[in-house]
């Protein structure tokens, strides 16, 4: 009798363990296949194998594997690995789309086919490696990203000029962007509702900032202007962006004509809370270039809260408000950075009186703060007293003797570290010329060391909480600089309007994947930054396999952080859409027109 014999697919067969004692009481157990059949029409069985001894079997398992391996692939070759690419990022969209309740959303806008695949392939690639719809076809060969089928998203290479890749296929992804803008209003409300349910948002503090975003080229003559560049660009003309957040999600964003200052984008943002998400009484947090009094009028008009940072300088009350602190003030809860140092820094705030009737001033003392700022105006002083002592010895050896050439040097070295704020001087009518400490300026400098002030009008808040959710303000800061260095929002490249807008949106989504990706980490304890996270989930791969029967895909387990990372989002492993991978030829990616 052979050791395996051959059955049908059909034939119910199964193993069982014979046990046989010996004379000697040792028992031996052997292993049998059967298989069932019917005689007269009651079931019956027959032993149709024996494969030996248990003990035996087991020592021999990793061989028998090897030899039937081949055959249970139905042939005598082996699988090759034909391709691999990182694959977790993709797999963490798709996971939060679904959390998010986003792709019955995005299915509801339009009818589009294929579209909500499409901007979660571009909020991977915002995610991943941001670059413009023209370099995807490029990303894409180093990504492994899917659709909900399970089907690999390849590019389509048609080089006509500049443009390599297929003009159908990129335009695809130009219709996603203008659909997608198109929806903004909607898709935002909807966003705003999940995130409410599933993180328990209560919209009571609402922060608010702005930053800019310049264009490579002219940009769209409707919003592209001339401002104050915060990237140092001048030259360029930009956007502003405003971002709306509650509890550090972003919930709205805004994309104002580059020339605005910060606080005429005040307004339409509240009526826009007030109009679209529907909230009642709030407190707008927003930083030192927010405050004009007529931005004060209109929240009070609102019947609004607000929390404000004061500008310390160029504000004669700033100075009379630290004068007025007294006693010992209120100790601040410690920071995570702050409580790691031996002893941590403390942070302490006073209330005092404000100059007008309702308005609450409270001045808060941060002795970490104190020390960097103290340390800076320091080595400014130092630089710029250098500079000066050579000026000084330029005049005394009379390379430098008509006042008016004096004095232009010497704004021109104060000017350059603002030195005017540590440094007077005059020139006698004799053409000497000397330099002294600030009798005023100094003194003022070294008063606001270290110090921030709030002002508000809510007679509920206490002093402690009112510099908490000041500090809160700082997430706002850290996204916009998340949403321009990590998700390259700049410079933007393209010259439409809705395109551009569309492209802000797109980092927008991109940035709020990222926060709630940061809050699960929190949450799972997991002491990784979003940053890291994400350059870990980089190591969960897909790799394929030629096979006799055609392609076999597997994803793998990943790095230990990236299997950290998956355990903070509730997930043993990263896995495909769906297990019968179907690997497309690239027309089948080419999406339908709308």
């Amino acid at each position: 009798m052979p050791i395996i014999s051959t059955v049908t697919q059909e034939t119910p067969v199964y193993a069982r363990v014979q046990k046989i004692k010996r004379p000697n009481g040792q028992v031996d157990e052997y292993v049998q296949i059967l298989e069932s059949y019917r005689d007269h029409g009651k079931v019956r069985s027959r032993v149709i194998s024996n494969l030996g001894n248990k003990r035996v079997l087991q020592s021999q398992a990793l061989s028998l594997v090897k030899i039937l391996k081949p055959s249970l692939l139905g042939s005598s070759e082996s699988m090759e690995p034909a391709a691999s690419a990182p694959y977790g990022i993709s797999f963490l969209v798709h996971h939060l789309f679904s959390e998010l309740n986003l792709w019955k959303v995005l299915d509801s806008l339009t009818r589009a086919q294929g579209w909500a695949d499409r901007v979660a392939l571009l909020v991977t690639n915002r995610l991943s490696r941001p670059s413009s719809e023209h370099g995807l076809g490029a990303w894409l060969e180093t990504q492994y990203v899917v659709n909900r089928s399970g089907e690999r998203y390849v590019p389509v290479w048609k080089e006509r000029g500049r443009v390599k890749v297929d003009l159908k296929w990129l335009e695809s992804f130009y219709r996603t962007l203008d659909i997608l803008i198109e929806h903004k209003e909607a898709l935002e409300k909807a966003l705003y509702h999940e995130l409410r349910d599933l993180f328990h948002l209560k919209v009571e503090v609402v922060f608010y900032d702005v930053t800019s975003s310049y264009f490579e080229g002219e940009g769209p003559p409707e919003i592209s202007r001339y401002g104050y560049n915060r990237d140092r660009t001048r030259r360029n003309r930009q956007i502003l962006v405003g971002m709306v957040m509650v509890q550090g999600f972003p919930i709205a964003h805004h994309v104002f004509e580059g020339n605005l200052k910060d606080h005429e984008t005040v307004e339409t943002v509240i009526e826009d809370l007030e109009k679209r998400f529907g909230v009642g009484r709030i407190i707008f947090v927003g930083d030192r270039g927010m405050i004009t009094q007529d931005v004060l009028s209109f929240i009070q008009d609102k019947k609004q809260g607000y929390l404000l940072g004061l500008p310390r300088r160029r504000r004669e009350e700033v100075i009379r408000y630290i004068e007025r602190i007294e006693g010992a003030g209120q100790e601040c809860p410690v920071g995570i950075n702050a409580g790691e140092k031996n002893p941590p820094p403390k942070t302490r705030v006073w209330e005092v009186r404000g100059e007008t009737e309702g308005t609450r001033i409270f001045v808060a003392h941060s002795e970490e703060r104190q020390a960097y700022e103290q340390a800076m105006r320091k080595r400014c002083m130092a630089k710029v007293k250098e500079e000066l002592e050579c000026l000084n010895a330029q005049v005394t050896n009379g390379k430098l003797k008509r006042p008016e050439k004096i004095g232009y040097h010497v704004a021109k070295i104060l000017s350059r570290r603002k030195g005017h704020r540590y440094f007077d001087w005059r020139v006698s009518e004799q053409g000497g010329f000397e330099y002294f400490e600030h009798p005023v300026y100094l003194e003022q400098e070294k008063k606001i060391e270290g110090k921030y002030l709030i002002q508000t009008e809510d007679k509920d808040l206490d002093p402690v909480e009112a510099v908490a959710r000041y500090k809160e303000l700082a997430e706002v800061e850290r996204g916009f600089r998340s949403l321009k260095d990590v998700l390259e929002m700049r410079p933007i490249y393209h010259q439409t309007e809705h395109r551009v807008r569309a492209h802000v949106f797109v980092a927008a989504l991109g940035f709020l994947m990222e926060r709630i990706l940061e809050q699960k980490l929190k949450v799972g304890g997991v002491n990784l930054s979003a940053k890291e996270a994400l350059q870990a989930l980089d190591t969960v791969s897909v790799v394929e396999f030629d096979t006799p029967s055609g392609k076999k895909a597997g994803v793998t387990i990943g790095s230990a952080r990236a299997r950290q990372v998956l355990g903070a989002l509730g997930i043993d492993r990263a896995v495909l859409p769906n297990k019968a991978v179907r690997l497309p030829n690239p027309a089948d990616v080419v999406a339908h027109r709308k």
